[in-house]
């Protein structure tokens, strides 16, 4: 039977993009999901084998749903991370003559693709009403199954293979250092391709009675030369400025540095768990 893949859909998402990136030449059903939450509980409750879903933009931050859900409710290991390069284009409906900017009257997308897209939007199309809707892949929809309007979208490249569109323009974005990070979830076993870069995510639960622990939780990798990339912490929901710490650190797991590491934290107080050990990947923004 064939196995499938959960993402954050509709199709043509830049979460479908990374799901496809993440899985060149695997054998797998790419399904659609409307949330975050419902990828991670198809995963969970195995109507599925993988899910990817969002972690983090490099200009809005974590995906606070994706990072609590794995922490509260589901226990799912991280498999791999993709950092996709995140360009929006205007695209239009396919005609024989194509929509010039002056004609255009309406412009649709997800809230954050048109502030992504700001700059541009004013410059170019600055008598042209904005629409917000649900996702890029909803906007491309909507201006493909009405060619005869004077509409665009802000969308992936994807949309273009899904919907009968052309580009107005492409990469339309204010920022080209725009990146988010996806990863890929699930309790099976996947054949990815070498990465030469590996990393390792836990999460930390500091003692209540130990001041100074983040201090000695932070000292356990640095004098053992380890480097962490990304420290974060997350309310644990039981009281007022008590939080869990979610640290990448770059590296996989090994047989005595992160152990050693690991097991002087937990001799503090702290509990220690592990989120994944994966291959990373970062896509060029002109692959």
């Amino acid at each position: 039977m064939e196995k499938k893949l959960a993402f954050l859909g509709p199709r043509g998402t830049f979460t479908e993009e990374a799901a496809r990136a993440l899985t060149v030449g695997q054998s797998l059903s790419h399904v659609p999901y409307p949330s975050i939450i419902e990828v991670l509980n198809a995963v969970a409750k195995e109507e599925v084998n993988f899910g990817v879903v969002p972690m983090e933009n490099s200009i809005e931050g974590t995906v606070n749903s994706t990072l609590d859900w794995l922490i509260h409710e589901v226990e799912l290991p991280i498999l791999a991370e993709l950092a996709l390069p995140i360009t929006q284009n205007l695209l239009v409906a396919k005609r024989e003559k194509q929509l010039p900017f002056s004609a255009i009257t309406r412009v649709l997308s997800h809230p954050q693709a048109i502030a992504q897209s700001h700059n541009f939007l004013r410059e170019n199309l600055p008598a042209a009403s904005i629409e917000y809707v649900n996702s890029t892949a909803l906007a491309a929809q909507i201006v493909s199954e009405h060619p005869e309007e004077p509409w665009a979208a802000v969308g992936t490249r994807l949309n273009v293979e899904i919907y009968p569109l052309d580009f107005a323009h492409e990469q339309i974005q204010d920022y080209s250092n725009n990146y988010t990070r996806f990863v890929l979830l699930g309790q099976d076993s996947l054949n990815l391709p070498a990465s030469s870069k590996e990393k390792t995510t836990i999460l930390v639960t500091l003692p209540e009675d130990f001041p100074g622990a983040l201090y000695q939780v932070l000292a356990a990798f640095a004098w053992r030369k380890i480097n962490l990339s990304r420290i974060e912490s997350r309310p644990t929901k039981k009281a007022l400025g008590s939080y869990y710490f979610v640290i990448d650190i770059e590296q996989k797991m090994d047989d005595v540095l992160l152990p050693g590491a690991f097991a002087e934290i937990e001799a503090i107080g702290c509990q220690v768990r592990q989120l994944g050990t994966y291959p990373f990947y970062l896509l060029q923004a002109n692959s």
